[in-house]
């Protein structure tokens, strides 16, 4: 007596409509879509937040800095001396 006829389905379908109505079975949809559109917002926020905060610790670290500096200073200063 598994869920693999037509029949269970369809009175499956009927209990749920009577259950739900119409009308909140029409903002299911939606909803669900909302929500996992927010998941995914949610999981690139962690990523974002994680690259910014590794941009702070290179900001914040002056000796990674400076060495970024100073490699940009000898870029230039071949790029001019050519």
């Amino acid at each position: 007596m598994g869920l693999d006829s037509i029949w269970h389905w369809a009175i499956l379908l009927v209990v749920v409509l009577v259950i739900f109505g119409t009308g909140k079975l029409t903002k299911i949809g939606p909803d669900l879509g909302n929500a996992v559109r927010g998941f995914k917002k949610a999981m690139q926020g962690d990523e974002d937040e994680e690259k910014r905060k590794a941009q702070e610790k290179l900001q914040a670290d002056p000796s990674n800095a400076n060495s970024g500096t100073q490699a940009n200073q000898n870029q230039r200063d071949s790029s001019e001396s050519k």
